[in-house]
Parts: structure tokens; C-alpha cells; sequence
């Protein structure tokens, strides 16, 4: 299966993880769109889905980290593995604007309440989150894991 994510960007698949992320209007009163960590990164997704880029331009700096509503840990910690295993691991090639980049980024906003250093690799991601994040590190290497 991890064969699988190697040959593409499985959009669909990040987009129904951001849908469980999503609070919905009974949770927001009203949706706020790119104003929400997760309504942003669905944008950056739907823009995809129209015109398939690797980079969002200027897309972390338009990351909503102001954005402090409590979504559910498990979701955003599943969301976070399953982007990770869209990764390239492409260590001295990565980009700060990377769509799955920018889409970690906006799971940490809501998980970790900032966005965290991406060097371009899974696994030394990992182990960066169990040395400052051991708690959802091992809920989000058992979701990378399965």
C-alpha cells in the first residue's frame, strides 16, 4: 500500500480527511472559509482539483494561525499521517509552499497551535514530533503506520 502513495497526489483522499476535520456549521454558526485552518487547506485542495500544482503560492503565509477552535485531535492527528504518507521525502528539494506542506502546516495550527519545521522526510519528521510532541506522536505513528 505505501507503493500506492508514491505515484501521486491522492487528493480525494486528503479531501475526506479534511471533511472529518471540519466542524460544520452546527460547531462554526458560519462557516469562515479561509479563515478556518481547515476551510483554507479544503480551498488549497479544491484549487488542486482544478489546476494540479505542487506549490500554492504564498501558501504558508496565508495559514490562518490565528484560528483557535478545538477541533478533534484524533481527526487532525489522522489527517497529519495520511498527508505524511503523500510526502515525496524530497529532504533537500522540499518547499515551504508544497501543497502537502501547507496542508500539515494547517493540521498542526489546529493539533499542535503553530505550524512546525518540515525538512523534506517522514520519518525525521516523526522523530521530531516524539521528541517535542510525545503524546500525539505516538497516535500519529500508529495512523503513518496503518
Amino acid at each position: 500500500m505505501a507503493e500506492e502513495h508514491k505515484k501521486g497526489f491522492n487528493a480525494d483522499m486528503v479531501w475526506e480527511d479534511l471533511e472529518n476535520c471540519c466542524l460544520r456549521d452546527s460547531s462554526c454558526a458560519q462557516c469562515q472559509g479561509q479563515e478556518c485552518t481547515i476551510g483554507y487547506a479544503k480551498e488549497c485542495i479544491r484549487n488542486f482539483q482544478k489546476a494540479p500544482k505542487k506549490e500554492v503560492p504564498e501558501g504558508i503565509e496565508h495559514i490562518p494561525t490565528a484560528d483557535f477552535k478545538a477541533f478533534d485531535e484524533m481527526d487532525l492527528e489522522e489527517g497529519i499521517a495520511h498527508i505524511l504518507k503523500e510526502c515525496k521525502d524530497c529532504k533537500e528539494d522540499h518547499t515551504e509552499d508544497c501543497i502537502i506542506n501547507v496542508i500539515r502546516n494547517c493540521y498542526e495550527v489546529g493539533l499542535l497551535g503553530d505550524p512546525h519545521p518540515y525538512e523534506g522526510s517522514a520519518l525525521q519528521y516523526l522523530i521530531f514530533l516524539s521528541q517535542n510532541f510525545p503524546e500525539k506522536s505516538e497516535q500519529i505513528a500508529k495512523f503513518y503506520r496503518g
